[in-house]
């Protein structure tokens, strides 16, 4: 996970962090397969920004960057 965040930080792959210009990491998830990670990022971006906001608050309520 390091080296993904690493490469998000510092805009190393095009997509929605480079697009929008995020360089905060507020919520992060560990998996043992791809597919269970395909998964969960599928049910995440299927709920409302309401429901997003209530994952993050409720593991990260501050929104503290996290530093890996």
């Amino acid at each position: 996970m390091p080296r993904r965040i690493e490469e998000h930080k510092n805009k190393k792959m095009k997509g929605f962090t480079q697009k929008y210009n995020i360089d905060k990491l507020v919520f992060a998830q560990s998996f043992t397969s791809i597919n269970e990670a395909l998964l969960a990022e599928k049910k995440i971006k299927a709920g409302s920004r309401n429901k997003k906001f209530d994952l993050i608050s409720s593991i990260n309520p501050d929104f503290k960057e996290f530093i890996f």
